[in-house]
């Protein structure tokens, strides 16, 4: 289904940025520009043949891997993403890291102790963590941890994640972007773990004396895991295109920023190119948490 998928994603994309009000041209050529000085840019940028025919040129040099030309900066499009993209990827895999580790240890250890004060508290800081908007919780992590304590950089990452550096420019960010998966990650984590806590046979396993650290962590946790693995795979590809205000607000230059720029712009070429890369990993990714299932449960098979 990844081809029909893309092809539709892409029809979507296509139209919908052709049906926003605006004329690229006219923002391209300024607002002192003639008539006949836009119709000719128009021309130039093949803004005048039909709709169709424009989709068509955009598929063909997809397939090609050729993008088209920024409209604004008359760049590759591909070139555009190549640099930009890693920002956006290291950012969302950080991000990722952050949630998973946050998430899964509060959900199982809200989930195995049931009823006590700390499932209750991770349970609303896990509310709260959904709830609150990331571009809030970006400014006050940035005045706290960047102005305040000066620990961190305030904005920026120069691509080197490697490095001390790189990672310090990445914390606040990450944990802007992966709060909010993190709380939900708990919560999906605790509804699975109570779940199959109930079934038969952990029953058995405690009735033979194992402990609760055996029982949760050898038949309990990997049964448990597929609906958690399913969100946080949708989620990382979610992640990808929700970089857009934390790459803002921490004036990082990705994918999300530039396609700020390019919506505002009317830069079509760059638009397409950029959803339609993000779409392409956020399906592939859908593909691997598939894949994760029969390896998680054995039971599964894809025929």
């Amino acid at each position: 289904m990844l081809l029909p998928v893309l092809i539709g994603i892409s029809i979507v994309v296509f139209l919908v940025m052709h049906m926003a009000p605006g004329d690229p041209a006219e923002i391209l050529a300024g607002p002192m520009a003639s008539a006949s000085d836009i119709a000719a840019l128009r021309a130039k940028l093949g803004l005048d043949d039909p709709v169709y025919v424009q989709y068509w040129r955009f598929v063909r040099g997809a397939l090609k891997g050729d993008l088209g030309t920024s409209v604004q900066s008359e760049e590759p499009v591909a070139e555009m993403l190549r640099t930009r993209f890693p920002n956006t990827l290291a950012l969302s895999i950080a991000a990722m890291i952050v949630a998973s580790v946050i998430g899964l240890s509060a959900g199982i250890v809200s989930a195995v102790r049931k009823g006590s004060f700390f499932d209750s508290l991770s349970m609303i800081v896990a509310l709260l963590g959904i709830s609150l908007p990331s571009f809030w919780i970006g400014l006050m992590l940035m005045l706290i941890f960047a102005v305040r304590l000066r620990w961190l950089p305030v904005a920026g990452y120069n691509g080197e994640w490697w490095t001390i550096a790189g990672i310090k420019q990445l914390v606040l960010p990450a944990l802007t972007l992966g709060i909010g998966t993190a709380a939900l990650i708990a919560r999906i984590t605790r509804s699975s773990i109570l779940e199959v806590m109930q079934q038969d046979y952990v029953r058995t396993a405690r009735a033979k004396g194992l402990s609760q650290v055996a029982t949760v962590g050898k038949h309990v946790l990997r049964n448990a895991m597929a609906p958690v693995i399913t969100v946080m795979g949708l989620n990382f590809g979610g992640l990808l295109g929700g970089t857009v205000v934390t790459e803002s607000v921490f004036a990082i230059n990705g994918v999300g920023r530039m396609m700020v720029r390019a919506i505002t712009s009317r830069d079509f070429p760059v638009v397409q190119g950029a959803v339609l890369l993000v779409a392409t990993t956020f399906v592939l990714i859908n593909l691997l948490v598939d894949i994760a299932y029969a390896m998680l449960d054995p039971r599964i098979r894809y025929d």
